[in-house]
């Protein structure tokens, strides 16, 4: 069974974070940044899962319930993922959202 832990920790600690910034700092982009990043793990996962099927786009559900889209398409895409570099790769794609987020 593979490992996604590094994965789940790493969608954990941003979706943390956001759940702690200001109003203003969402305001400011991270929100937005992180609909980016839930709407990429989403799109991944759904490729894995159906690669026949056509994409559904996360909805952007307002920048207060960015935290939780993240989590959600993060642990999905988690449950999906079939290789320890696949993993990596979607780590490495949180840490930079969380950083071009700045938080």
């Amino acid at each position: 069974m593979l490992d996604t832990t590094p994965l789940t920790a790493a969608v954990d600690q941003f979706a943390d974070r956001l759940r702690a910034a200001p109003q203003s700092r969402l305001q400011r982009g991270a929100a937005a940044e992180a609909l980016a990043l839930a709407r990429e793990l989403s799109a991944w996962a759904q490729k894995l899962d159906a690669p026949d099927a056509p994409v559904r786009e996360m909805p952007d559900a307002g920048m207060f319930a960015a935290a939780d889209q993240v989590t959600v398409a993060g642990r999905d895409l988690a449950v999906s993922l079939r290789e320890a570099g696949e993993v990596a790769q979607a780590v490495e794609l949180v840490e930079v959202a969380m950083k071009r987020a700045g938080i």
